[in-house]
């Protein structure tokens, strides 16, 4: 083909709108070949497992199980999942807009029921909107939503008013109900240690171990009446065979 063939304006009005829709296929091509790339699951994730909570987060973490010992303590879980739109067919719009909202802790019974959430702020605070937005809807649920720090954090008494509405009278008798745990806790510990010592200076002080023919009865009765004094403390461990808790 000649170069004034290649001028013709019949001819380039023919090959632009053909090379433009090569082009578009092309890209389209690319573009899914690319997409599908993206959708297919790696050989190796380039991903690492992390810890769930930093050390200001694990503080507060440790302290809620022991504040809310009779109840779960979950960690980060999002507001849509204890929540639920009035209307369904406004569902998926609730959910784009409170998918990525949640609460460091959230406090559950047994069946799964939410009684209050808490956050722990990061380094850089809890924006304000942020905090806004949780309160009003939490409480618009019924739920108490708290803000609180390792440093300065409320008294077992208020936060379990708060989320559960005891009463003082309910709330000695739960201190009482742990000291009461602590103690049978702290004896089972004992008598599992005096066992372990038991058995080692029974060992320890074995007559039939090799000591010198010479003295074996003189050690004897000393072992003798070195073991009478080991006999089982009825205050510790009791001496019948039931075992059952403290009254």
């Amino acid at each position: 083909m000649s170069v004034n063939n290649w001028n013709n304006p019949w001819l380039l009005a023919a090959l632009i709108p053909a090379l433009l829709g090569l082009g578009a296929m092309l890209h389209r091509y690319w573009a899914a070949r690319l997409a599908r790339a993206q959708r297919r699951i790696p050989k190796h994730w380039p991903l690492t497992s992390r810890a769930l909570a930093n050390s200001e987060e694990a503080k507060v973490w440790h302290w809620l199980a022991r504040t809310f010992y009779d109840h779960h303590v979950m960690i980060k879980l999002p507001v849509t999942r204890f929540t639920l739109p009035r209307d369904r067919e406004q569902g998926m719009h609730w959910y784009r807009l409170l998918g990525g909202v949640y609460c460091t802790f959230t406090i559950c019974k047994a069946d799964g029921r939410v009684i209050g959430c808490l956050d722990v702020p990061g380094s850089a605070g809890l924006p304000r909107s942020t905090r806004q937005l949780k309160h009003s809807l939490l409480t618009q649920c019924g739920l108490p939503y708290w803000v609180v720090r390792s440093n300065n954090l409320p008294t077992v008494a208020e936060i379990r008013g708060e989320f559960l509405g005891e009463s003082l009278t309910s709330q000695s008798m739960r201190e009482r109900e742990q000291e009461e745990r602590a103690i049978i806790a702290a004896q089972a510990n004992l008598r599992t240690a005096l066992t372990r010592q038991r058995s080692s200076r029974n060992t320890d002080f074995n007559p039939l171990s090799g000591w010198p023919s010479s003295n074996v009865g003189d050690l004897r009765s000393d072992f003798n009446s070195q073991n009478s004094q080991w006999q089982e403390n009825s205050f510790l461990v009791p001496l019948d065979s039931r075992k059952g808790d403290l009254l």
